[in-house]
């Protein structure tokens, strides 16, 4: 578990094995004898107690964090538990020994996308808080009036996100938010809210959420009263199918989807993006249909050791059959590697061509000159080369290639995250990532390649007369 306080705002995570340990987890790893002696020494009713006890069950991104916060969101992955988290922070609100003035009943707001999905998800769901209340604690869900009645006296009740108005009115200790990030009107609702939480000394709010690059959430994030427990779907694989695991690994691991929906990665644009997330999105295909041409574009490093920068290297194809002018390109492979010496990543430049079967390597000389050249012939003598040399600027030659994606006729095959993130760092003032952007590069060449530089010879040249 670690912590981040950029901001003033805190932040912890959990990687699977390198987070903290519930006690769930030590027993399980613990021997049979241990395991029975665990067991054996409970009494009937410690039993009973023992699948109810969130202390004993809970991952280190599900026990809210200490210290003086507002807000406090949960963002992770799929499946990883943070229905789970929101629904013991309610038992918490509603059972613990909080102060309040007497005669009075704590009160929460629960708020989702919608009303069934409150109802369906965060009140009566496999994670929900019927399931995670013992039986002399469960509240009583009144449908009529869309709430949940505590044997205590406290209460919970339901709010759809659509409509924001309907919180205008009622007043609450606190509020569990369910993907936040999905909502239509989240901005409205969340602010709504602010003003209906207004009840006790210190009224609270959980959000559980997979992130996504809206604006409500963002903004939440940048709170300093915030604090942020985050997790991907792999820290709950305890809890999961193995065959969910395994075809959600297959379909998203390595995508920009994949970072969001799994690792529960909020993929942020910065300001001024020249390829935004919804762009990236967008550009995500299955299926790759035959190509009329395919290059690999490299982009070397200014030096071959062990510490240089990675070779950008790129597989794209085009096809251009159809109406003149008409044409979809297909960014195929992203085969960058981080080389010890330039015939490392020659050999893996070579090896590109030859398992998409491109007709030409397309290779920028402005560091290496002739020695480009040279390492490449060194490894294919006669392989078909073409060298390039920047004249512009990073940023301005990119912002035609941006444009072309707008158009929506580039397209990615999975697992390109790593090229997609250094695309998404690259905006209208330049590079704002660490590094080079080497596989960026490369994939400007490809696509002036096989897009900007046939549109530029088909334009007809005009002369002065």
């Amino acid at each position: 578990m670690t912590e981040d306080r950029d901001n003033g705002r805190a932040e912890t995570s959990t990687s699977g094995p390198q987070g903290l340990r519930s006690g769930a987890a030590w027993i399980a790893s613990a021997g049979a004898d241990i395991q029975n002696a665990f067991l054996d020494d409970l009494d009937e009713g410690e039993l009973r107690a023992l699948p109810f006890l969130l202390e004993f069950w809970a991952l280190p991104h599900q026990l809210p964090p200490e210290g003086d916060w507002r807000s406090w969101v949960i963002m992770g992955g799929r499946g990883a538990g943070k229905s789970r988290a929101g629904s013991e922070w309610v038992r918490t609100q509603v059972e613990g020994n909080l102060p309040l003035e007497p005669g009075r009943c704590r009160r929460l707001a629960l708020v989702g996308e919608t009303f069934d999905q409150v109802r369906d998800v965060m009140i009566f769901g496999e994670s929900g808080i019927m399931a995670c209340s013992p039986p002399d604690r469960r509240p009583l869900w009144k449908a009529s009036e869309r709430k949940l009645i505590w044997p205590n006296g406290a209460e919970a009740q339901a709010f759809s996100a659509s409509e924001p108005e309907a919180l205008r009115g009622p007043q609450f200790d606190g509020a569990w938010l369910d993907e936040l990030a999905k909502w239509k009107k989240a901005q409205d609702t969340w602010d709504m809210l602010q003003f209906a939480l207004r009840l006790g000394e210190d009224p609270r709010v959980c959000v559980t959420t997979t992130p996504r690059n809206v604006g409500v959430l963002k903004k939440l994030l940048e709170s300093p009263s915030t604090v942020v427990t985050h997790a991907p779907t792999e820290a709950n694989r305890a809890n999961l199918a193995d065959s969910f695991l395994e075809e959600v690994r297959a379909r998203y691991a390595g995508t920009r989807l994949g970072r969001q929906e799994l690792d529960g990665i909020l993929m942020a644009d910065a300001e001024g993006a020249l390829w935004t997330e919804a762009m990236l999105s967008a550009a995500q295909v299955t299926e790759v249909p035959p190509l009329d041409r395919i290059v690999v574009a490299v982009d070397p490093p200014v030096t071959g050791h062990e510490g240089s920068d990675e070779c950008g290297i790129i597989v794209a194809g085009v096809v251009r059959s159809g109406p003149v002018g008409s044409w979809q390109a297909y960014v195929l492979e992203d085969a960058s590697v981080r080389a010890a010496s330039p015939r490392q990543w020659a050999e893996a430049a070579v090896a590109a061509m030859a398992r998409h079967g491109a007709d030409r390597i397309v290779a920028e000389v402005n560091q290496g000159g002739d020695l480009v050249e040279s390492v490449i012939r060194q490894v294919d003598p006669l392989v078909p080369l073409k060298q390039v040399r920047a004249t512009r600027g990073k940023a301005a030659r990119a912002e035609p290639v941006a444009m072309l994606y707008e158009t929506g006729r580039v397209h990615h095959v999975r697992g390109l995250g790593a090229l997609e993130d250094q695309l998404a760092q690259m905006t209208t003032r330049g590079w704002e990532g660490k590094g080079s952007p080497d596989r960026l590069d490369a994939l400007v060449w490809a696509l002036h390649e096989l897009v900007l530089s046939q549109r530029s010879s088909a334009r007809p040249q005009l002369r002065a007369i």
